[in-house]
């Protein structure tokens, strides 16, 4: 059972979520709250598999809600998801370096939201390729050094891995595109993970074009 927590100030939003989602037979609403204070605090109670939070809100707002998530040790099982009203707005960067796992625009369809609570379960990120282009060509200017990022601490399999990751690959494709096992393909994600300190694969993303491994077009 994928257990969801939700975070918005808006209860239109929250009864209509909890609305569809409820409906599904292995996904379960166990709380709602109506700003990142509260959520943070029914995060810990809940420990929910995933969190979906509205990026603005009064009192603590999306991005420091998911930092704290991100920061409190007895949450790292805990995926967030921002919800924004406007896709790709000045925030959303700001929330996958805070340690999101992916976004989500409100007026999304019924279907891609369960399907999106259900990917971002099993620890993917909900940055589809085309998403990913259009997020770096508007955020991302500046490469940074690899030495200022610890790639230099990769492996060459590794960097190979979280470079595939960064082009929205699976682990079932990046282990065909590297000949090795979806297991295999796993480890080297998650190795590069802890060595570059990401809390997710949406963090990856960002590290791997910010770092000049993989870059625009």
């Amino acid at each position: 059972m994928i257990r969801v927590l939700l975070v918005d100030d808006q209860q239109l939003i929250r009864s209509g979520f909890r609305a569809l989602l409820d409906l599904e037979d292995d996904i379960e609403v166990v709380a709602e709250a109506a700003d990142g204070r509260e959520g943070l605090a029914l995060a810990r109670e809940h420990k929910p598999d995933i969190a979906l939070i509205d990026i603005q809100m009064p009192v603590v707002d999306g991005i420091e809600a998911t930092k704290r998530i991100a920061a409190d040790p007895s949450l790292a099982d805990v995926h967030v998801v921002i919800l924004t009203n406007y896709g790709l707005d000045e925030y959303v960067l700001d929330a996958l370096r805070a340690g999101a796992a992916g976004f989500l625009v409100k007026d999304i369809q019924p279907e891609d939201l369960v399907h999106s609570v259900r990917v971002a379960a099993r620890g993917d990120a909900l940055l589809a390729p085309s998403i990913t282009r259009r997020l770096i060509d508007r955020y991302v200017a500046q490469p940074r050094t690899a030495s200022g990022t610890g790639l230099q601490e990769l492996t060459q399999r590794e960097r190979e891995a979280v470079a595939l990751v960064a082009h929205g690959l699976s682990n079932d494709q990046i282990a065909a595109r590297m000949v090795i096992s979806t297991a295999t393909a796993k480890t080297h994600i998650n190795r590069a993970m802890t060595k570059l300190h990401a809390r997710d694969r949406a963090q990856l993303v960002v590290l791997a074009y910010e770092s000049g491994l993989v870059t625009r077009g």
